[in-house]
């Protein structure tokens, strides 16, 4: 008598594990998929070549001292400065849409099913800004370069005019564009820490921008101590070709910005691993 012995129908399935490359092309497909990711980088990167390529179309030299508002500017402009013009308007698109890739989540409640998948949470938070971080700064840098290749030769023959062997235009153009990629992390530490899109973009706006024409209201001594090291100036003198004795230097204001968007990332975490999402 023979006994048939019936297959076993238990299949052994790979296991799967949360790492951080895992957690890396996750978001990163989160990222690309989204439609307002190439709107708003497309747009970044826009205004970040049209407007340096507008104001070095317009540069015409005039006399040290002279004139008032562009005139000014334009006395002691350099190819730098001039390719470096829309750098305002770039930083507001990379720095809002870096809040739309944290809050984005809490608004539609998609990030209930990210952290069911990655049950530590802080995996979440650095692959965010990592990716986001990287991407903002490879297209900061490449539109800058890019920018400055064009402006260099809509002023070619003026004062204003530099090259890449010029000293510090290299180490400025590649500040520029690690600002651009750190704007665009505090952007996601903000949206991460406020978990609300409107009130992300308010902070950010204020934190670049409005913050810093209000300490004119400041007294002298005031702007002297603390303007350097607000959040704005600091990465000005990140990527400005030339310094005075009223800025940080470029290292000095690399690490002021890392600092605060150190503390910025530091708040999102705490309140990641705290409180419910």
């Amino acid at each position: 008598m023979s006994t048939v012995t019936a297959p076993s129908t238990d299949v052994e399935r790979p296991a799967y594990r949360v790492t951080g490359p895992r957690v890396l092309r996750s978001e990163w497909a989160k990222l690309w998929s989204l439609r307002s990711t190439w709107i708003t980088l497309g747009l970044g990167l826009a205004f970040l070549i049209t407007f340096g390529l507008i104001a070095a179309a317009q540069y015409t030299p005039q006399p040290a001292g002279s004139g008032a508002g562009m005139e000014r500017e334009f006395a002691n402009a350099t190819t730098v400065s001039l390719s470096l013009f829309g750098l305002t308007f770039a930083q507001l698109a990379l720095g809002v849409l870096g809040v739309l890739v944290t809050a984005g989540e809490y608004s539609t409640g998609m990030i209930r099913s990210t952290l069911a998948a990655v049950p530590s949470r802080l995996p979440v938070l650095w692959a965010k800004a990592a990716v986001f971080g990287v991407v903002a700064l490879v297209l900061g840098v490449i539109g800058v370069f890019v920018t400055f290749l064009i402006a260099g030769g809509l002023v070619s023959g003026t004062p204003a005019a530099v090259t890449l062997a010029d000293a510090g235009v290299v180490r400025s153009l590649l500040g520029a564009g690690l600002y651009l990629g750190l704007v665009g992390v505090l952007g996601a530490a903000l949206g991460a820490l406020l978990r609300s899109v409107a009130g992300g973009i308010s902070v950010l706006v204020a934190v670049l921008m409005l913050i810093p024409g209000l300490m004119s209201l400041l007294p002298a001594s005031w702007q002297d101590d603390v303007g350097p090291y607000l959040p704005s100036n600091a990465g000005q003198s990140m990527y400005a070709l030339t310094h005075d004795s009223s800025s940080l230097s470029p290292a000095a204001g690399l690490l002021v910005f890392l600092g605060w968007t150190a503390l910025a990332l530091a708040g999102a975490a705490y309140r990641l691993r705290r409180t419910d999402a």
